[in-house]
């Protein structure tokens, strides 16, 4: 009995020991964590390539100067960086107007929030098989990109182009159902917005995103059509910089927005991209 006591006692007093081992180990974690995130001086970016990576390439050292170190992640679609960015994988990300994180946000029950405007890329109409609007034939192809918010801005445009007719308010929300006249029986093919660029050559005439176009060789210049500086997009499609909300005043979010909202990138901007990335700040 003495002996059955003497045991019970003494593997309360090690569960004792372990538990308040366990305690301080935990506090001594919380610590670590905590003066690891405010030690930690590097941006996460995700990025498209052209021009968004290009354009954070441009502020690497002004925030080098800053005590920050910019890591810019690429991607080749417009989901992925998203993601990321709600999952805490990213900093931020800069690569979507306003409307395409609208509707991403509600589709995807994401927590993600503009911090700036930097810049508007004008969507342009590019020469497939046919090279120009006017040699258009009835029954002839045009690309567009198929989500929402690309796929109204090129409605748009070629509506501004007379091709077609849309739905009177149909706006930034339109889709081909939204089409209400077509004289030229145009065929319009929905594709991923990154693929629109490279279907060119099967088609014959895509509506194309700035930064696409950009990657693939063309330039404003080379478009048959382009939004006009005051059109409902050029108003609407600016694009941003977007962080995790709750993250908006953090250090990190305040240098980056200095850093790409400052004179040297709007001069980067202008110097570069001959009219096919306008600043808007």
């Amino acid at each position: 009995m003495r002996k059955s006591l003497l045991k019970k006692k003494a593997v309360a007093v090690l569960l004792g020991f372990s538990v308040v081992a366990g305690l301080f180990t935990g506090c001594g974690k919380e610590i670590v964590n905590t003066e690891a995130k405010e030690n930690d001086k590097t941006i996460k970016v995700g990025a498209v390539p052209t021009p968004h990576a290009e354009v954070l390439n441009a502020i690497k050292d002004k925030l080098k100067d800053e005590g920050y170190n910019l890591e810019i992640v690429e991607y080749n679609d417009y989901v992925l960086p998203n993601k990321a960015l709600e999952d805490g994988e990213l900093d931020a990300n800069y690569f979507q107007h306003q409307p395409y994180l609208d509707d991403f946000n509600e589709e995807n029950k994401t927590h993600i929030v503009s911090v700036a405007s930097v810049h508007f890329e004008p969507f342009g109409i590019y020469a497939g098989k046919t090279k120009s609007l006017d040699d258009l034939k009835d029954g002839s192809t045009v690309a567009v990109p198929n989500d929402t918010t690309n796929e109204a801005r090129a409605l748009l445009l070629l509506e501004a182009e007379g091709l077609i007719k849309l739905k009177e308010g149909a706006g930034i929300t339109a889709t081909v159902l939204d089409v209400e006249e077509n004289p030229h029986n145009l065929e319009i093919k929905e594709l991923e917005a990154a693929q629109v660029a490279r279907a060119v050559g099967d088609v014959d005439i895509a509506a194309i995103n700035g930064n696409y176009a950009i990657e693939a060789g063309y330039k404003v210049s080379d478009a048959l059509a382009v939004e006009a500086s005051d059109s409902l997009a050029a108003t609407t499609y600016a694009n941003i910089v977007a962080v995790k909300e709750g993250n908006e005043d953090s250090d990190k979010t305040k240098a980056l927005v200095d850093a790409i909202l400052s004179d040297e990138v709007r001069d980067y901007i202008n110097d570069t991209y001959d009219g096919a990335v306008v600043p808007v700040f």
